[in-house]
Order: C-alpha cells, then structure tokens, then sequence
C-alpha cells in the first residue's frame, strides 16, 4: 500500500491521534466520507453533462451537414 508497512502506518497513526485527539477522529472521519461522497457526486453530475454536450453537439454537426447537402442540392438545381 504505497510502499508503506505495518510499522510505517502505525507511527502514522500514532501521530494523527497525537495531534488531533481520540475524541475528534470520528469527526474528521465525517468530514472526510463526506467530501468524498460529494467529490463522487459532482464527478458524476460533470460526466453526465458532458456527455450531453456531445450528443448535442453531435447531433449540431449532423444538422449542419445535412443543411450543406440541401444547399448544394439547391444549388445544382437552379444551375
């Protein structure tokens, strides 16, 4: 796990206990599920929309070629 052993998470969590306290872990525990629930929201949210961009944008460049194809029709017609 990232290079770290047994004894290296230990120490590190020794020393978070240190200096935040027993009593504020759970909280800070909180905090950070929370802010990765709603990192995890607005990463979807922000797919979902791009994806809607795309399709929208697609379907603007199918729209586009097909008004090229009638303009040049048009345009072979009245030549």
């Amino acid at each position: 796990m990232f290079g770290l052993g047994v004894w290296e998470l230990l120490i590190v969590l020794a020393i978070v206990v240190v200096l935040f306290g027993a009593k504020r872990l759970p909280l800070i525990g909180e905090g950070l599920g929370g802010m990765i629930t709603n990192f995890k929201k607005a990463t979807k949210k922000n797919k979902e929309e791009q994806a809607k961009i795309d399709d929208n944008s697609a379907a603007n460049a199918e729209d586009n070629n097909v008004v090229k194809e009638d303009s040049t029709i048009v345009n072979k017609e009245n030549s």
